[in-house]
């Protein structure tokens, strides 16, 4: 163990004067960067922007050639034995297909240490790799199935011929029967019967020997291929023993310490998660890193953040310098554990946001009510908090069960409706299932917008690593499609009318902020851009059936920003 002095840069005492220090240590997966965290991330991005020997293309310069790869980085704010502060800096995954640079800390484990086990294997697996492939690439191998190929379709063809010659054969005996059985006397039509039986025999031999043919035909090209085959199977089967046997012995090898000096291996903690297994690249995010360097030089943790540095995935949301919250899937279960007895800012999805907040009635019948909802009050009951649009409306009508047709994200505001009667429920439901409900959302977005008016259509899935992200996956994704009109424009802000012909978690959050949509987030939103008073996305019409008169009702409620 070193000091840990080599890795950490010190703050000027200038640059940090009267600032207090955190209270408590960041809750990594949902924060406003504490000041100093601030200042240690904008240092480093400062050494980003004037270190060009990284080697790494961030897609931030138009002129640089290679695969554009962008990062995130990571700080932690620590304090030394001497009550010094200052930070640590770390990198997601790998920089310029290394983990060694002197500004940032070294991963939990380094498989890419010479002589490493992980790099003997991978030797051994490329190895694998290389005798499969010139297998695959033997030219008797590939002449073989091409044979294969085309005598198998041949045979196919010319069985499927003889089935149909024997097929119109029977057919044709069965006619000749039926005829000359009224004509022939009984002596005639034997002699008759017995020639069809053998007519019929022989058909029945020649499709014997037409199939034996080309079973021996094709087992001759087969068995040859079987030599081929057989190998590659068999170096296949080989090469998944040896990757399953090496991910376990990476697992084991990243041990991850917390405050109290205990180890727990990647393994060891995804076994507790429902997953079972750790996923891909687990272990290897910046703030993970970061404690680890902390808790093995004796520094203590008081603050944390996370930014994203250059161009954004084709899938993700990503801005540059932009901070963003801890991953869930891969860090969550890590900093569990990583994090045990440190006090952490409350998790603000444990916290009631809509507390206080009016929900107000604008229109009710027999059939149902029509709400106004505010922003951060959950539509139905979460996990942790009960306060929702759907237990306000049980606590109003006693004894009638509020039947929820349609869900507004937590952050958005605007109109709901409700059933007060499993028929109107069901009514409605119906029409919002075959899109028939008009829909129209107001967004303010974060900057100025080229284009009056358009339609967005991008595919989305959920993030399964970053829950309840979402991504633009064009291979996976589901059909997402956004109509959208500009309304006002402002000195910095744009705001727009929305109509979502499809209803797809997120969407109109992803289809203003991604860079193939408006590349424009919607103001507040914390998820794809930054954090405000509030999520500026707003409910603001709705139109439908009535369930009992038939008659086409509308409700409108302007924004209040």
């Amino acid at each position: 163990m070193n000091s840990g002095q080599d890795r950490i840069t010190y703050f000027n005492d200038s640059d940090i004067d009267g600032i207090a220090l955190p209270e408590r240590f960041t809750f990594p997966f949902f924060y406003e960067p504490h000041p100093l965290s601030i200042i240690a991330a904008t240092q480093l991005q400062g050494y980003l922007e004037n270190h060009t020997s990284l080697d790494h293309n961030f897609g931030l310069d138009d002129k640089r050639e290679g695969l554009v790869i962008g990062k995130m980085f990571g700080i932690l704010v620590v304090e030394d034995a001497d009550g010094k502060l200052g930070y640590l800096s770390a990198f997601s995954g790998k920089l310029a297909d290394s983990n060694d640079h002197p500004k940032f800390v070294p991963p939990v484990f380094d498989m890419l240490t010479q002589d490493s086990f992980f790099l003997k294997e991978q030797y051994i697996l490329n190895s694998i790799n290389d005798q499969v492939e010139a297998i695959e690439n033997d030219e008797q191998y590939i002449r073989l199935k091409q044979e294969a190929e085309h005598f198998t379709a041949i045979s196919e063809k010319e069985i499927a011929e003889i089935k149909e010659r024997l097929k119109q054969n029977k057919s044709y005996r069965k006619k000749l029967r039926q005829e000359q059985k009224a004509v022939l006397n009984e002596k005639h039509y034997t002699r008759l019967e017995a020639y069809l039986v053998k007519h019929s025999h022989n058909d029945q031999h020649q499709f014997r020997l037409l199939c034996s043919y080309w079973s021996q035909e094709l087992d001759k090209i087969r068995t040859a291929l079987a030599v081929f085959d057989d190998t590659v199977e068999r170096l296949k089967r080989e090469r998944r023993e040896k990757s399953a046997a090496l991910q376990q012995q990476l697992f084991e090898q990243y041990s991850f310490l917390n405050i109290y000096g205990k180890q727990k291996s990647l393994y060891d903690i995804f076994s507790e998660t429902v997953f079972g297994k750790p996923p891909a690249a687990a272990g290897e995010c910046a703030t993970p890193k970061l404690l680890q360097y902390a808790f093995l030089n004796g520094l203590q943790p008081l603050a944390m953040a996370e930014f994203w540095w250059g161009s954004p995935p084709k899938s993700e949301v990503r801005k540059h310098k932009q901070f963003y919250p801890a991953c869930t899937g891969k860090c969550q279960p890590i900093l569990k554990h990583m994090l045990e007895g440190i006090e952490m800012d409350p998790n603000p999805l444990l916290i009631n946001q809509g507390e206080g907040k009016q929900l107000e009635i604008i229109f009710e019948d027999d059939s149902f009510v029509v709400v106004n909802k505010p922003a951060e009050l959950l539509s139905v009951p979460g996990i942790a908090v009960y306060d929702s649009v759907y237990s306000r409306l049980k606590a109003r009508y006693d004894g009638i069960e509020p039947l929820i047709i349609h869900r507004l994200d937590m952050s958005t505001s605007g109109i709901m409706v409700v059933a007060k009667t499993k028929d109107a429920h069901k009514n409605i439901q119906k029409q919002f299932i075959s899109r028939t409900v008009t829909k129209r959302y107001t967004a303010l977005l974060s900057k100025v917008i080229n284009g009056n008016e358009g339609e967005i259509s991008l595919p989305l899935r959920g993030d399964l690593d970053n829950r309840p992200r979402q991504l633009v996956c064009f291979d996976f994704g589901k059909r997402s499609i956004t109509k959208w009109k500009v309304v006002e424009r402002n000195q910095t802000t744009t705001k727009v009318h929305f109509w979502p012909l499809t209803g797809r978690t997120h969407q109109l959050r992803m289809h203003s902020a991604h860079e193939l949509g408006l590349n424009a987030p919607i103001v507040g939103d914390d998820l794809y851009g930054t954090g405000w008073d509030r999520l500026c996305l707003h409910a603001a019409y709705l139109q439908f059936i009535h369930p009992v008169t038939q008659q086409t009702v509308s409700f409108e409620i302007q924004e209040s920003f």
